[in-house]
């Protein structure tokens, strides 16, 4: 995954699903906004969009993505230990997929400001894909390109959807809890607090 899991776009995705309900004077609760994570837009706003009378899912989408933001919110800084433990998998020539609910064009970005794009042997967006996460889709393609049976593979995810998604394709999945509580990711089999408490290779006898 790269939202929540290699970069902590997380405040800067959530300030941006308030405002459009504030905007619109739509009703949700933190736990609603916080169940965004993971999945595609527009996604979500096909199930919601009966929340926001006269408005079509493609123009809310439009609009939730042309917010601008303070510089303070926007700041999207690597979860500890990502670059570091990508770096050192790939040091190892292990290949590495990432499956994220973005655009191409976003995740592109993101990986070259976290200076591992080069590392990335297969990117899974949103536009590779007819089902998002919690749809195993990503993942099967994911591991399909890297030439991989999803049991071999790990799969690094924050949210939920995500988790679902990954353990629906067979993946052994690790919970990174940056977004969400250690308990709302409990389907996964590890849960870590970052990837700072993940090596490769793995300490077997540690």
């Amino acid at each position: 995954d790269l939202d929540g899991t290699l970069v902590n776009t997380e405040p800067g995705n959530r300030a941006r699903w308030t405002r459009l309900f504030d905007t619109h004077g739509a009703p949700y609760d933190e736990a609603l906004i916080a169940s965004f994570a993971g999945r595609r837009g527009r996604e979500v706003l096909a199930e919601l969009v009966h929340l926001f009378p006269g408005r079509s899912v493609d123009e809310l989408f439009s609009e939730v993505v042309s917010y601008k933001l303070g510089p303070d919110v926007l700041a999207a800084v690597p979860v500890p230990g990502a670059v570091a433990l990508v770096r050192s998998i790939g040091a190892h020539g292990v290949p590495i997929g990432v499956v994220t609910s973005g655009g191409r064009r976003y995740a592109e970005g993101q990986l070259a400001r976290l200076g591992i794009r080069e590392l990335i042997d297969v990117l899974v967006s949103a536009e590779d894909v007819a089902e998002g996460k919690p749809s195993p889709e990503g993942f099967l393609t994911a591991c399909a390109r890297l030439g991989v049976e999803p049991g071999a593979a790990v799969a690094f995810e924050d949210a939920p959807a995500g988790v679902a998604a990954a353990k629906a394709a067979g993946m052994p999945t690790v919970g990174v809890a940056t977004t969400q509580s250690r308990e709302a990711l409990a389907a996964a089999d590890l849960v870590v607090g970052d990837l700072t408490e993940v090596t490769w290779p793995p300490d077997f006898g540690g």
